[in-house]
């Protein structure tokens, strides 16, 4: 755990005031992603009803492993939304406008790591940025002729899956989406550590406060 990694020491050193994070979008609540909700009590959560729902009622052992809802005080600011119905976005059908969030942000659902988890698309200037969460965990996952996961990043998803069916499905759409629109879509995973160094564009043992001030 490096402290200055957070999400509010980041805010802070960019000069900002964590006080005026207003929204939080969720690709889902496992402990690795929920962790820092509690920095920001007065912003709005958004996420799938059925992640809200998982990990409230802890039904099953795997839902009692990946969360904890210790790391979650500020369940009153949560909005919720139904899977169902919502608008297209290229291939994907389902997508989520957000509420008193702006209409370059998309909330689109990827079920299979849970049931309720959620990919992240963010407009960026022509393009879009689209944050695929824990939908896949190594970028050879993305390889369009042979895709391809390390052994122990394989088992982890498979043991962690709520729905293998659904997650296999929907890496097969990324590729898909890849395939089709790569020029304007730029995919990554919230664990890639390459991901992570070629969009970030400092190596990730790098102190995020040292580069900030550099650049200040």
């Amino acid at each position: 755990f490096r402290e200055e990694m957070t999400a509010v020491r980041q805010i802070r050193a960019l000069g900002l005031d964590p006080r005026d994070v207003r929204h939080v979008v969720m690709t889902h609540l496992d402990f690795d992603h929920a962790g820092g909700l509690d920095d920001f009590p007065g912003a709005t959560v958004h996420l799938l009803k059925t992640e809200r729902d998982d990990a409230a009622l802890q039904i099953r052992w795997l839902d009692r492993a990946r969360y904890r809802p210790q790391q979650w005080s500020t369940q009153d600011h949560w909005k919720v939304y139904d899977a169902a119905g919502g608008e297209r976005w290229y291939e994907f059908e389902r997508v989520r406008p957000l509420e008193g969030v702006p209409s370059d942000i998309l909330m689109i659902p990827l079920v299979g790591h849970t049931r309720g988890h959620a990919g992240v698309a963010v407009r960026r200037g022509e393009g879009w940025l689209f944050l695929a969460g824990d939908a896949y965990f190594f970028r050879d996952e993305m390889d369009l002729e042979r895709p391809r996961c390390t052994p122990g990043l394989r088992f982890y998803q498979w043991m962690m899956e709520k729905d293998r069916k659904s997650r296999l499905r929907n890496q097969e759409r990324l590729r898909e989406l890849k395939r089709a629109h790569g020029s304007e879509i730029e995919i990554f995973s919230s664990h890639d550590v390459t991901e992570f160094e070629r969009l970030s564009g400092r190596p990730a043992d790098f102190p995020a406060e040292q580069l900030l001030y550099r650049h200040a």
